[in-house]
């Protein structure tokens, strides 16, 4: 989930970015930023921190059995004789 707190304070910067020229329409501007922003965010398919740290944590424990399991095998493997 995006920080729509974040997405607001970009869209303000942006804004202050604007020529004085453009004062007037600052605050139409400012809600395109946001509107854009947005947009471009949900398309990136982002994961939240937690989410992450949940699969990494699951791919940890994945490759620990992994290694245990090769260890295994190559102790139970009989050398040619």
């Amino acid at each position: 989930m995006v920080n729509l707190q974040l997405i607001d304070d970009l869209a303000r910067r942006l804004g202050a970015l604007l020529p004085p020229g453009l004062s007037e329409a600052r605050s139409d501007l400012e809600q395109n930023f946001r509107a854009a922003l947005q947009a471009g965010l949900q398309r990136l398919d982002l994961v939240t921190r937690e989410e992450f740290e949940v699969q990494r944590a699951v791919l940890l424990r994945t490759r620990e059995k992994l290694d245990a399991l090769e260890r295994q095998l190559a102790e139970q493997q009989v050398p040619p004789g």
